[in-house]
């Protein structure tokens, strides 16, 4: 009698209206201003130089844009409450947002060592990566990520007769069974890079404000640090309270709701582009809007 009334509770708190509303507000805002963060970002990169750290944030780009493309399959289901689109394009679209996470976190971590790497050896050994490192390591990331994994998603996520003939979709707690030891060794991870990293960020920060406190903010490598500081901060904030929550949930499948509500909030991470925004993002882009108003004028 106890399995019975539990069975169906677990299966209906997802479909809730007030379950639905969240995620689709919560999604809704990450397209819009993901989508606004990207456009932007790209109009940077467009005039910056070709370099080992630019090709790694158009990686990240890449990440946010693929993740993106599949967020309106997200709030089309939470809106309508049902699923028409096959259960292989539900684990892929439910897929996407773990993937998107553990590269944007990959990412993250090379961007952070490239630029912390300086400050703590005397030997800049990292300054020797060049570009065409940069892209072979880029192909490489992407080969495993689009063709390897996929093929594992495709494999082993989600395979339940019950998921088979389901119109609902992103309910694949079950399916950690067959991984618990991958996903506490992930989640541990994930919280002790982000932690150690944000630490070792703080002390190479303060150590260039005690060097130079007057003049810390006009120089560029302290800027530099900054923005690694906002990334470091993106990881704690969106990747660590998820990853700590997992640690827990994996022992409690029936808990998934609450995992997708916070699963969700990790997607905000779309928005750390806007750590690069500036007075020359504002040059650029005035720059940009007076050559179309010239054009404009001419032209008539």
């Amino acid at each position: 009698m106890i399995t019975q009334n539990n069975t169906p509770t677990t299966k209906s708190e997802p479909e809730s209206s007030e379950f639905r509303i969240t995620l689709m507000v919560i999604y809704s805002v990450v397209l819009l201003c993901g989508t606004v963060s990207l456009s932007l970002m790209m109009h940077i990169l467009k005039s910056s130089a070709a370099s080992a750290t630019s090709i790694t944030v158009f990686n990240l780009i890449f990440a946010h844009f693929i993740f993106l493309l599949t967020v309106p399959f997200r709030i089309y289901y939470y809106v309508t409450n049902e699923w028409k689109l096959g259960i292989e394009w539900c684990k892929t679209v439910s897929a996407m947002i773990h993937i998107h996470m553990y590269v944007s976190f990959l990412l993250y971590m090379i961007i952070l060592v490239t630029r912390l790497w300086p400050h703590y050896c005397r030997a800049r050994q990292v300054e020797s990566l060049g570009r065409m490192q940069a892209l072979i390591g880029s192909v490489v990331l992407w080969v495993i990520v689009l063709i390897v994994v996929s093929c594992i998603i495709f494999r082993f996520y989600g395979k339940t007769e019950e998921n088979k003939n389901s119109t609902h979709c992103f309910h694949f707690a079950e399916s950690m069974n067959s991984a618990k030891e991958l996903n506490y060794i992930l989640s541990i991870l994930v919280i002790v890079v982000g932690v150690v990293l944000t630490a070792l960020q703080a002390n190479v920060l303060w150590t260039l404000y005690k060097r130079d406190r007057q003049g810390c903010r006009s120089q560029q490598d302290f800027g530099a640090q900054l923005k690694s500081l906002c990334f470091t901060l993106i990881m704690l904030i969106c990747f660590v309270p998820y990853h700590s929550f997992r640690l827990y949930y994996i022992g409690q499948p029936e808990l998934e709701p609450v995992n997708e509500v916070l699963l969700s909030l990790t997607t905000f991470n779309c928005l750390d582009m806007l750590t690069f925004l500036g007075r020359r993002t504002l040059h650029i882009c005035l720059r940009s809007r007076t050559k179309i108003i010239s054009l404009f004028f001419f032209s008539t």
